[in-house]
């Protein structure tokens, strides 16, 4: 069964793996949405993470339907109230655009309450870093809205460490409630060098450092690269992950997994995830329960510390 754990500093117990929901009522049709997130409830898992963009990009969506999936199954279902729920806000969304302006941060929160059929959120994130507008204000309008009760908890997406820990001061001198977690592309292969983009970023050493010494808890989004690592003999791996350098990482994985009884590759990339030196929380997902299950399963087992080693060092 799935358990809780502490969000970042704060009081909050969520759940150790998160159930992504990007593309609930979209890519996956309600029915078979319904069936992922009952699964989900069925094994303890409260910790759903959703986005007002989601699905935008499949054709036919509009960006919305996720969230109004979610309003859809708490009228239904009366479980709200037994679920942590996050949501963001700042990439190109259909009402709103993209940014951090302060009317779009108020205006984007008005609406996922709406979609949800809620008057609060638990989890909000700044979905990107949208260097246009000033800090203060985006930062402001959370602090706005976390004392109109309609958000309790703040996160961002896709920042980089200085500009976490500029957030941090800026909310400690003006007594702001500061973020508690960080979304991250995580997964055990490491990207290749690309040009920088700063709408999307990577886990790397100096954000896990800053984790620990911040106490952050990072939520990992992508871990499994689409279930990549159990179908290795059936697909490149990933253009961002496709450097000579991955290939002792993808050896050392596999001559572990082959060390474990039971253990398939996905289940022992989020084992590892879950052993790292910060507190870091997979998002998983599933286009089916069994894969569903197959993700959830990944908590019976523990990497030895040697075996811990030899990934962390390949």
């Amino acid at each position: 069964m799935i358990q809780k754990i502490a969000l970042g500093k704060t009081e909050a117990q969520v759940s150790e793996l998160c159930l992504g929901a990007m593309y609930f009522g979209s890519k996956l049709n309600a029915r078979d949405s319904a069936l992922v997130l009952d699964t989900y409830v069925d094994h303890g898992g409260s910790f759903l993470d959703t986005a007002n963009i989601y699905a935008r990009w499949i054709e036919g969506c509009d960006g919305l339907e996720s969230e109004r999936f979610l309003g859809d199954w708490f009228e239904r279902t009366g479980k709200r109230a037994d679920i942590f729920v996050a949501t963001k806000v700042g990439f190109d969304n259909v009402a709103v655009g993209f940014g951090l302006r302060r009317h779009q941060i108020e205006a984007s929160c008005e609406a996922s309450l709406k979609l949800m059929k809620t008057d609060y959120i638990d989890l909000m994130y700044a979905h990107t870093d949208d260097r246009e507008t000033p800090l203060e204000e985006t930062l402001e309008a959370f602090a706005r809205l976390h004392r109109a009760g309609k958000v309790r908890y703040l996160g961002a997406s896709n920042y980089v460490p200085w500009r976490l820990e500029q957030a941090r001061m800026l909310c400690e001198n003006n007594r702001w409630p500061g973020y508690v977690c960080m979304q991250q592309r995580l997964t055990y292969l490491r990207p290749v060098p690309v040009p920088l983009d700063r709408l999307h970023t990577e886990v790397s050493d100096d954000v896990m450092d800053y984790a620990v010494d911040s106490g952050l808890t990072i939520l990992a989004y992508s871990p499994l690269m689409g279930g990549y690592y159990n179908h290795q003999d059936e697909r490149p791996v990933p253009k961002l992950y496709d450097g000579d350098f991955n290939r002792p990482r993808l050896a050392a994985l596999n001559e572990v997994a082959r060390e474990i009884e039971g253990i398939t590759p996905n289940q022992l990339v989020l084992t590892w995830m879950r052993q790292q030196a910060a507190p870091v929380i997979p998002l998983i997902s599933g286009s089916s329960r069994q894969q569903l299950v197959e993700n959830i399963q990944c908590l019976n087992y523990r990497l030895s510390p040697a075996q811990l080693e030899r990934l962390n060092q390949a």
